[in-house]
């Protein structure tokens, strides 16, 4: 049989530890870049809940004291907190979900559609603030047809649309929870214990926050093939 030289074996053994440093940096790498993520998704979170909440404070909605932001701290502080983990976990799972069914998702891939969502989901924030309905039923049909409309121009996949739906219900029945056991309240609900609009205005921010997290993934994929190439 044939056997290896000393040297052949000293070869083979400097590969296999190259292999394995290549492959432990290859993972610590993509540790960090997920971690990155998650922190611009969560301080991106933070900040929209301070801004939208606001909005809502402005209009008399929930019932947080309207002074300004140090009042949104001291009687709500777990808000931006709440939001900003569950804009990271939702900008996280969009393209983990894109991965896993194997359809990457290439509709409208660049920042600029990315900005634009933006300003529609805080545009339909504030419509459901600022602009006055004649009634409850008017003000959500015109929310849902908003954001619906927010899915179909900038998101069109069957996975962000089955997402939204499925973590708008959820965040939703969580909101009625917590109104329930006195945590906050809002002013003249119609949908058990909060306003009807509501799951729309979590729909839109899902659609939102996936949309941006699918960016953040784009664009880390092409710097690791960037570097990759020049390596």
């Amino acid at each position: 049989m044939p056997t290896c030289t000393a040297k052949e074996e000293q070869v083979l053994w400097k590969s296999s530890v190259h292999s394995r440093g290549s492959y432990n940096a290859a993972i610590a790498d993509q540790t960090a870049n997920l971690a990155i993520r998650g922190l611009l998704l969560f301080l991106i979170g933070v900040f929209l809940a301070l801004v939208l909440n606001l909005l809502q404070v402005q209009r008399n909605v929930t019932l947080f004291p309207p002074d300004g932001f140090a009042s949104i701290f001291s009687s709500a502080w777990w808000v931006p907190p709440c939001c900003g983990t569950a804009s990271a976990v939702i900008g996280l799972l969009y393209p983990c979900i894109d991965r896993l069914l194997g359809e990457p998702h290439k509709f409208k891939r660049e920042w600029s559609s990315v900005m634009r969502c933006v300003a529609v989901f805080v545009g339909i924030n504030h419509a459901s603030a600022k602009v006055d309905f004649a009634n409850n039923v008017q003000l959500s049909l015109t929310l849902a047809a908003l954001s619906i409309g927010l899915w179909w121009t900038f998101d069109r996949s069957c996975s962000g649309l089955g997402l939204g739906f499925a973590i708008a219900f959820l965040a939703t029945l969580t909101t009625q929870l917590l109104v329930y056991n006195g945590l906050f309240q809002y002013t003249s609900p119609d949908f058990l214990y909060v306003r009807s609009w509501l799951p729309c205005i979590f729909f839109a921010g899902v659609i939102t926050m996936g949309s941006i997290g699918r960016q953040l993934a784009m664009y880390e994929y092409k710097v690791v093939q960037e570097k990759t190439h020049q390596d």
